[in-house]
């Protein structure tokens, strides 16, 4: 049996103040379970996080719109993201996890309900921790071509340190990709590292985009501004291809004094983006190309 995770912080507004139209890009949805159950097989158990909570989430922030991400102890069910986009379809978008056997029928369901890409889990390649349920290049393979159609774009969960050695595969097909979570380096990672280097000249070729998301796991005993430097590096390297999330609920925590305050990464966003034009720019330009908001 997985640990249950602690959930989020109670709501607290930002001191920063986003722009009419932002968007939080990087979020997940749980529960109700009686509706919508987690997989029998998964790496954590989060405690429920529905969309009405989400939607308090966006609000106490000042956020106009939201990205809802499938996560993996869902498996490839994506019905509670249905569930929410259906719910509110002028404020949310969704990245759902597809297996290799989806079929046309099921992705023009999803596009319909508001489904703009798909989350490959490559955190596995390299040496790193693979999560159960997360569906890989298996999907790509198969799907890659037909979901360019609709325009959905591929988001890829992994390390800058494989993202070598996974581009030729990630770029066999004409989908856009999103690397998630400044690609998971450490804070601290020198800005001319290698791996760092790739993903900001990937980012200036125009095809990739990244998310500034995950601040918290990139860092150490909650000294979030320690990603400050990969941040901007990023932001640099190409405005027009970076977006911005919280990662709310915040998985993975298992002691609720350590899981981050919404708040507090909201406020990182003074320093990451220190004039109006980027702030729309980044908050609410960027992601309604990304994800198809009017």
């Amino acid at each position: 049996m997985t640990r249950p995770c602690a959930g989020p912080q109670p709501l607290r507004p930002s001191a920063f103040k986003p722009p009419p139209g932002a968007t939080d890009c990087h979020a997940h949805t749980f529960g109700p379970y009686d509706r919508f159950p987690l997989a029998a097989d998964r790496s954590y158990t989060p405690p429920p996080a529905t969309r009405q909570d989400f939607i308090a989430h966006l609000d106490c922030l000042g956020l106009s719109r939201g990205v809802v991400v499938t996560a993996s102890v869902l498996g490839t069910d994506n019905s509670s993201l249905v569930d929410a986009l259906e719910a509110y379809p002028d404020r949310l978008r969704g990245v759902a996890v597809l297996g290799p056997d989806t079929t046309d029928a099921e992705i023009d369901r999803l596009h319909a309900a508001g489904v703009r890409g798909i989350r490959l889990n490559l955190t596995g390649h390299g040496g790193g921790a693979a999560y159960a349920n997360g569906t890989g290049l298996e999907t790509l393979r198969a799907l890659g071509h037909r979901i360019a159609e609709r325009g959905w774009h591929l988001q890829a969960w992994l390390s800058a340190l494989s993202l070598e050695a996974l581009a030729p595969e990630l770029e066999a097909t004409p989908l856009d990709i999103v690397v998630d979570h400044m690609g998971r380096l450490p804070a601290g990672t020198p800005l001319d590292h290698p791996a760092f280097r790739l993903l900001c000249d990937k980012l200036r070729g125009g095809r990739y985009w990244c998310k500034l998301s995950g601040a918290d796991r990139l860092t150490t005993g909650g000294e979030l501004r320690g990603a400050d430097a990969m941040a901007k590096a990023l932001i640099a390297a190409n405005p027009d291809r970076v977006v911005w999330g919280t990662d709310w609920p915040h998985v993975g925590y298992h002691d609720g004094a350590e899981t981050p305050s919404d708040a507090a990464l909201t406020d990182l966003l003074t320093g990451w983006l220190p004039d109006d034009a980027l702030r729309r720019r980044v908050l609410v330009d960027n992601p309604a190309r990304l994800y198809g908001f009017d």
